[in-house]
């Protein structure tokens, strides 16, 4: 992971007229997007909007038109964009005999478990879990977890190749006060201190007014984006929710 060592900006992430049709129906249309390092961008709307489409597009799960790209604006080199991933939710069997160190090591390696337990691996582990209070969890089996506690061990495996773009799709589903106060206060020092840009899906109206350096509101194709202020304000944030609630 890498610690920013230069002002904020000389990297970007552009999402040039993404589209996305399945089915012969249209799910997204000329999504336009510039994305930041060190920012926290939160894309928020209705049921149906095309949110969680939007995330699988960008990590390439589903064929769609236009293109991303990753700009290093200190040399102007177009570079290979590494994403983060966690997803909304993790199915795990109970009982399952996998704890937290199997699942990551796992993760990081090709050869079996049993041949990666290294001082090594271990410390590095550890390491990634400490930054979101989750080494004590080290040991424990992945499917006695809470969801907050499932949610940090995905963040630190997501951060471990140290990537440029963080996405976060709708990770605090079904967790309580505290555990999203935790969330997004870990959230909030990591773009701070790291050299990504995170997009976040959220129905969190209120936290997103917290935390968000930008709003993203979206139905189909980009109604609105910018500041918590200029987004909430909008007559377009007012007609999306009008009479509904976000998902």
């Amino acid at each position: 992971m890498r610690k920013i060592i230069v002002p904020c900006g000389l990297h970007c992430i552009k999402i040039n007229h993404l589209g996305v049709s399945l089915g012969g129906q249209e799910i997204l249309r000329d999504i336009n997007l510039h994305i930041h390092c060190g920012s926290l961008n939160v894309v928020i709307g209705r049921n149906g909007a095309g949110k969680s489409t939007l995330i699988r597009a960008i990590l390439g799960d589903i064929p769609h038109t236009g293109n991303i790209e990753f700009k290093d604006r200190e040399n102007g080199r177009i570079q290979k964009l590494k994403i983060g991933y966690v997803p909304q939710s993790m199915n795990v069997e109970k009982q399952t005999p996998l704890s937290v160190y199997d699942m990551i090591a796992s993760y990081r390696s090709n050869v079996p478990v049993f041949l990666t337990c290294g001082r090594k691996i271990r410390s590095r582990i550890e390491e990634h879990l400490k930054l979101f209070e989750a080494d004590y969890l080290m040991d424990k089996q992945v499917c006695n977890l809470s969801g907050g506690e499932l949610q940090r061990v995905l963040l630190s495996m997501a951060l471990m190749d140290s990537p440029n773009l963080l996405l976060l799709d709708e990770p605090v589903s079904g967790i309580d006060r505290n555990g999203m106060e935790l969330f997004y206060k870990t959230i909030y020092n990591l773009k701070r201190n790291y050299d990504l840009a995170v997009i976040l899906i959220s129905h969190d109206l209120d936290y997103v007014k917290q935390y968000a350096d930008k709003v993203v509101l979206l139905d189909g194709d980009v109604r609105k984006q910018g500041s918590v202020r200029e987004v909430f304000g909008s007559p377009e944030f007012a007609q999306v929710f009008q009479g509904g609630k976000e998902e």
